[in-house]
């Protein structure tokens, strides 16, 4: 989100409604919550989802800007940050000539297979609204296109790649002595992420290494079965969890590791991914991601299968390595980056909806002002 902020188009002008809390966080951020803000053209609102109050503040502030040009939201499932302003958008209670939803992945068959029989009932059942004309779809990389595709037939798909304001140079590697493998787990403490599989591959290393998990618990049950395989581990293997780490403090986290171990269901991006190898830390992860070309050219290793089995072998792999082979690893995965951030693309997506420029359909240059939200926020977008 704070890279769509900072490279907006110039013309462009952001309303943005976010949580006024880290997931997970039972506080709100101090002084905040409630509270409009401005950050470049920008305007940001810190909503309490169970004040009416605030709820009251975002009414009367869309009444007062729109109409606008896109409602852009990033999640298909989240009720109060992505369905809630769709239908609004649908029914005519935000008055928005355009909606764009980047699903970010949920619909991966990975995705779909976590409580698939809900998801496959709510689709059934807004199949229909989703397939309107007026709805647009961002994938960031074809195999998402096609995942669209599968579910919403014939529809209208803006495909670019995530932006990110990571650095072009990847931070040098920091000397490690240790003669243990350190791995590291950043992420949401999810089904999706399939950090129980890392816990179940440990259980057959044979040699010495240590797991640190850091991440907010999204999901408290399968925390519970996670800490229930961390007691089962040997004694060769040590597992910390140190709770969420604040995004600024990110990258020097990963720089302290030889591996950040992500077997992941399905990534439409995987922003961890791009972190980690901006800190010349290599990422072992499965092949559900865009970023399999990257770490085959030395950014990490992808996993042949999502497997306990097949992650163990890999891992195994790596604590064999001296602490000369684990630098070199990190080199390479910094080397990695460099290319890959080479190749960014510059246009936003917002230009990309302005100008029609459709994966499917072609079409004039679009007219108006744009309205955009997604999961865990809900942002407008007015031209000036």
């Amino acid at each position: 989100m704070t890279s769509m902020v900072d490279e907006l188009p110039s013309d462009v002008r952001l309303t943005l409604v976010t949580s006024d809390r880290d997931l997970g966080c039972r506080e709100p951020y101090a002084g905040l919550s409630g509270v409009w803000t401005t950050r470049s053209r920008s305007r940001v609102f810190y909503l309490d989802r169970r004040s009416p109050r605030h709820w009251l503040r975002i009414w009367r502030a869309q009444r007062s800007e729109g109409p606008f040009d896109l409602l852009y939201v990033n999640s298909v499932w989240q009720p109060t940050f992505s369905l809630l302003p769709v239908l609004a958008a649908i029914l005519g209670l935000v008055a928005a000539k355009r909606i764009l939803i980047a699903p970010r992945g949920e619909f991966s068959p990975g995705a779909l297979g976590i409580r698939s029989r809900k998801k496959r009932l709510f689709l059934a059942l807004w199949r229909r609204l989703l397939g309107r004309r007026d709805v647009l779809w961002h994938a960031t990389n074809d195999r998402e296109a096609a995942h669209i595709r599968a579910l919403v037939p014939g529809a209208r798909i803006v495909l670019r790649a995530n932006q990110t304001l990571l650095p072009v140079d990847p931070a040098p590697p920091v000397e490690h002595e240790d003669a243990r493998l350190r791995l590291v787990f950043i992420s949401r403490i999810t089904p999706m992420k399939n950090l129980d599989l890392v816990l179940r591959a440990l259980r057959s290393v044979t040699r010495p290494l240590s797991l640190d998990i850091f991440g907010p618990v999204d999901d408290p049950s399968y925390w519970r079965e996670c800490q229930r395989l961390c007691d089962e581990l040997p004694a060769t293997v040590t597992v910390r969890y140190r709770g969420p780490v604040p995004p600024a403090e990110v990258r020097a986290t990963f720089s302290r590791y030889d591996a950040f171990v992500l077997p992941t269901r399905g990534e439409n991006f995987g922003h961890a991914i791009a972190e980690s190898l901006s800190a010349s830390c290599p990422v072992v992860c499965s092949a559900e991601t865009p970023w399999t070309d990257v770490l085959e050219g030395g950014g990490g290793v992808v996993l042949p299968a999502i497997s306990a089995a097949e992650l163990s072998r890999v891992i195994e792999r790596m604590a064999a390595d001296d602490v000369a082979g684990r630098h070199a690893r990190r080199v390479a995965a910094g080397e990695a980056y460099r290319a890959w951030r080479a190749g960014q693309e510059t246009h936003s997506v917002i230009d990309l909806v302005r100008a029609d420029a459709f994966a499917d359909v072609t079409g004039p240059p679009a007219q108006g002002r744009a309205v955009h939200a997604s999961s865990g926020t809900t942002a407008v977008r007015e031209r000036s």
